[in-house]
């Protein structure tokens, strides 16, 4: 198993689909550990999410440590950076911050001026978002695309959010609004990927979805 810094946490690509059934496996496996509920993702959802560019995952060689990925709602009004999970191996060695630092930085990049948030019911995910700027809200200050909202009927938990008219449920919502930051630094090279599948100039450094 490598150190830490021999960790790779890079943005997911079409080569990166066969840790697909891996990655729900352990997100499924952590949530019966927790015992709390999670919105289930089928292999193609993920699956099209590495295509797009939209996910992140660490790799200690060919071996998988770690991965989120992200989704945008209402016309990239809002965007989820979503499904953080780090392998039981490779728990307590900060990965999960640097998971989250790539997938937020990603986010901020390709749409720098949509609304970040999350839906958690995880302490320590609670914390990173604070580091990054995300406030407590309300279910309400969230997205009305029924589309993401349709991802926590796979949950344990989905009872309480109908019951409650989606005002809410056991996780915590938190919202990050751009206007008061600027977008991170996502590589080049990434850059240049995603401007050659939407068709775009690759000299651009400010690309959107």
């Amino acid at each position: 198993m490598g150190t830490s810094d021999e960790i790779q946490v890079i943005v997911a690509d079409e080569e990166h689909e066969k840790y697909v059934d891996t990655i729900l496996k352990t997100i499924e496996e952590a949530a019966k550990v927790r015992g709390s509920g999670i919105a289930k993702r089928t292999h193609e959802y993920l699956a099209k999410r590495i295509r797009e560019a939209k996910a992140v995952i660490a790799l200690d060689g060919d071996r998988f440590a770690g991965f989120s990925y992200i989704e945008t709602w209402e016309n990239k009004k809002y965007v989820t950076t979503s499904g953080l999970i780090v392998h039981p191996d490779y728990r307590g060695r900060g990965l999960a911050k640097r998971i989250k630092d790539l997938t937020f930085s990603l986010a901020r990049t390709r749409w720098p001026h949509a609304k970040i948030f999350s839906l958690t019911s995880g302490a320590a995910v609670m914390s990173m978002n604070t580091r990054l700027g995300y406030l407590p809200v309300t279910f309400a200050d969230l997205t009305d695309d029924e589309a993401f909202w349709k991802g926590c009927e796979g949950c344990c938990n989905v009872d309480i959010l109908r019951r409650t008219g989606r005002r809410y449920c056991i996780c915590t919502a938190m919202l990050f609004d751009p206007e008061e930051h600027l977008p991170a630094k996502i590589p080049q090279e990434v850059l240049d990927r995603i401007a050659r599948m939407e068709g775009k100039p690759i000299h651009s450094s400010e690309l959107r979805d």
